[in-house]
């Protein structure tokens, strides 16, 4: 693959961000944690890396540190926040602590131009989220920018090409950060761009070719969009040599079971449907932890397919639709487990497959537009995303088949309304969540005493951060008196307006 960038990682929140921001510029960006080898690294062949943020001091002990190596490599560089501490002590300049910035602060241009801030105003708003501060610049480097906060805010080598700057340009809230990283990769860095979802879908499909060579494979089809586009970009690549197997667990959404039967059943796909709802809630009896449910739910996925597999005969890879967000907060790595996906963190050690991730490394909404790109639906390919452990982890407590009947049904209801009041077309996820809350009401001058049903609507471009829908309050008065009215035992109805972060999307 022609022109990668490398984003070192050194435990940095937006990581994953700087890689998309990247990518949006048309260049490829993969992102690879700081302790990889210069080997490793070079390997690659990258054409510029990106040292990214993290929580760190370059003065502790255990301060991450990637090879001191790349600083000789002649590549050219971007340090972001951490990453620019780190240029600046490796390179011999002074980091010292300093009074630390969360949050907008102003940037203001020093003397002298820089093919980093080409087009961009002599004053702006920038993010912060530092500590430590650069004092004393090392041989060789101009000081860009300074804030308030950091003498200096951006720093650069233009002989060396190397460039670093102390916020963060991959977030929103940083005016002209996407102008910034487009002057590294293009006007200092030198890069064609010229990379797309088609171009990776080339290089996907020959990837998968050389990768299973002779071999079967077995795809885990849910019938949302990412075990779909996984499906449909492996089959390009093998052919008949892909089974997809639909485990219907019993944790589907109302009639999502016969969709994906009518949608894939007719497909050239040799495709199975294996019925396995008992199977599933009897697993599930008496789990409460939702770390639980999602790994008992992954484990058994992959048991059942095992079972299908053996009945094929030799399968050798099982195809999964894991994304880039899965993977991070499953915590790879030393990074904080958020929540494990029951295809990353639920996986059994047994594991008898190989496995094959052709989105490991892609975000939602780029998974759509290859899927667009395959030319699968566009009812498919737009449809919201469903978690792979289903209405288990939207209902807080043990999993019984009567309070998944009632949140099966008072989900159809919301996301019907929504849908009828053409809401959908704004946000990212909608849909009921079952507490595990009894609450006094009264229904026909009779005392209920019902359970809650929470609604929750997110808005979010890619699933890392989300923020909760300003539905119109109109419409939240028809879901509530429609839930209430329709879904019997169901006495009240509350809105969630919590964002992610500090909240994820799925209530567990």
């Amino acid at each position: 693959m022609s022109e990668t960038v490398l984003v070192l990682d050194f435990g940095a929140q937006y990581a994953q961000l700087i890689a998309r921001r990247v990518r949006d510029q048309g260049v490829y960006a993969e992102i690879i944690p700081v302790t990889a080898s210069y080997e490793e690294i070079m390997a690659k062949e990258p054409a510029a890396l990106i040292l990214s943020g993290g929580p760190d001091s370059v003065y502790r002990e255990d301060a991450p540190a990637p090879d001191r190596r790349i600083l000789e490599s002649g590549l050219p560089m971007l340090g972001i926040c951490y990453g620019m501490q780190w240029l600046a002590y490796a390179l011999g300049g002074r980091v010292d602590p300093g009074t630390p910035e969360y949050g907008p602060a102003r940037a203001h241009r020093s003397a002298g131009d820089s093919s980093l801030l080409r087009g961009v105003p002599q004053e702006f708003q920038v993010w912060m989220s530092h500590g430590d501060r650069v004092e004393s610049l090392p041989p060789g480097f101009s000081l860009l920018l300074r804030s308030e906060g950091a003498p200096c805010a951006a720093m650069g080598d233009e002989q060396r090409k190397i460039f670093a700057v102390q916020f963060h340009p991959e977030v929103v809230h940083t005016e002209h950060g996407k102008e910034i990283l487009r002057n590294f990769l293009f006007e200092a860095a030198g890069l064609s761009g010229g990379w797309d979802m088609g171009s990776f879908l080339d290089i996907e499909v020959e990837r998968i070719r050389e990768t299973v060579g002779d071999g079967s494979a077995l795809v885990a089809l849910s019938g949302g969009v990412d075990s779909a586009v996984a499906a449909a970009i492996v089959q390009r690549a093998i052919g008949e040599r892909l089974t997809a197997v639909f485990v219907d667990h019993g944790l589907l959404r109302d009639g999502e079971g016969e969709q994906v039967e009518q949608a894939f059943g007719s497909r050239s796909l040799r495709f199975i449907h294996v019925k396995a709802q008992d199977r599933f809630l009897a697993a599930l009896r008496g789990v409460v932890d939702p770390e639980e449910k999602r790994k008992k739910i992954g484990n058994l996925f992959i048991r059942v397919f095992e079972e299908e597999a053996a009945k094929l005969g030799p399968i050798d890879w099982l195809v999964q639709g894991t994304l880039y967000p899965d993977v991070i907060e499953s915590g790879p790595g030393k990074a904080a487990v958020i929540k494990s996906h029951h295809n990353v963190g639920g996986l059994p050690d047994d594991l008898k497959f190989r496995l094959l991730e052709p989105l490991r490394d892609l975000f939602k909404d780029e998974v759509r537009l290859l899927g667009e790109e395959l030319g699968l639906p566009r009812a498919l390919v737009r449809r919201q995303p469903f978690p792979g452990p289903g209405l288990a982890i939207r209902m807080v407590g043990e999993v019984q088949a009567e309070r998944l009947d009632l949140l099966r049904r008072a989900d159809a209801v919301v996301r019907r309304e929504i849908e009828r009041a053409g809401a959908d077309a704004e946000i990212w996820q909608w849909f009921a969540v079952l507490p595990g809350v009894r609450t006094v009401g009264v229904q026909g001058d009779h005392r209920t005493y019902g359970e809650a049903v929470v609604v929750r609507a997110v808005s979010s471009e890619d699933g890392m951060t989300a923020d909760w829908a300003r539905l119109p309050h109109e419409l939240l008065q028809r879901i509530a008196s429609a839930v209430v009215s329709e879904v019997h035992g169901v006495n009240r109805v509350l809105y969630d307006i919590t964002s992610k972060p500090p909240g994820t999307i799925e209530w567990e």
